[in-house]
């Protein structure tokens, strides 16, 4: 075989790889997404205006940022916002330990893991939500958060404010706080986005280095929450992601 322009001979078609066909129950499997949609619907509808706190699993309760996260949760609580967590341990129990202690509202949305991640004991019990897909998780965080707050974490407290920063700065969702705790942890990674990403690639805006403040303690989280909540917008409190 040659090609008609230049009478050279044409490489040969390389052989595509074959695709195996899905097997006929995996197809139900949009029915368990809806299913788990409409159950974490009915039950998140009712909660009113929460914060969503996002933090490691492997915090042990001795450290200063669990604590931190049950004294955030607690003035959230004082606030009349109810919390939502990952529920599971670490900074996760925290945030639900500090809404439980306080009698706030206390909401848990656990992904089956083969590893680390469990129920912890601080969730109200009609609250506690059990999930297959990550994705439909970060759906529930999102939807019904009036403001993030990320404790230290590893890869899932990344992929979870990353998603919520990409869809305030596409404005898929409206524009709400998202506040990071522990200058320690954060300021690095703010640095290297601003440095790299912004001023190297042009890959950001500046004005994308706005969404995400930096703060150290409880009381600057309630402020950046409570400022943006002030006189009306605090009475047009509603959920994101009109789905």
């Amino acid at each position: 075989m040659s090609d008609p322009l230049n009478d050279k001979p044409l490489k040969p078609r390389y052989q595509r790889k074959q695709w195996s066909s899905i097997k006929g129950e995996n197809s139900w499997t949009m029915f368990k997404v809806i299913s788990e949609f409409v159950s974490g619907f009915e039950i998140l509808n009712k909660i009113g205006p929460c914060v969503s706190i996002f933090g490691s699993a492997r915090t042990p309760s001795s450290d200063k940022y669990y604590k931190l996260a049950v004294d955030i949760a607690r003035r959230l609580t004082e606030e009349g916002f109810g919390v939502i967590t990952g529920g599971g341990p670490g900074i996760m129990e925290a945030g639900n330990k500090g809404a439980s202690l306080y009698g706030g509202l206390s909401v848990g949305l656990n992904i089956n893991l083969p590893f680390e991640q469990n129920n912890n004991q601080y969730i109200d019990p009609d609250k506690n939500l059990q999930h297959r897909y990550f994705f439909i998780r970060k759906v529930m965080f999102v939807k019904y958060a009036q403001a993030f707050v990320a404790l230290p974490g590893g890869f899932g407290t990344m992929d979870e404010l990353f998603e919520v920063l990409t869809l305030i700065q596409t404005k898929k969702i409206s524009p709400i706080p998202v506040i990071l705790v522990g200058a320690e942890f954060w300021t690095g990674l703010k640095d290297w986005i601003r440095s790299v990403m912004l001023e190297r690639f042009h890959n950001v805006n500046e004005t994308d280095l706005d969404l995400m403040p930096i703060v150290n303690d409880e009381e600057e989280v309630i402020k950046i929450i409570t400022d943006f909540y002030s006189g009306e917008k605090r009475e047009r409190l509603k959920p994101n992601y009109e789905l």
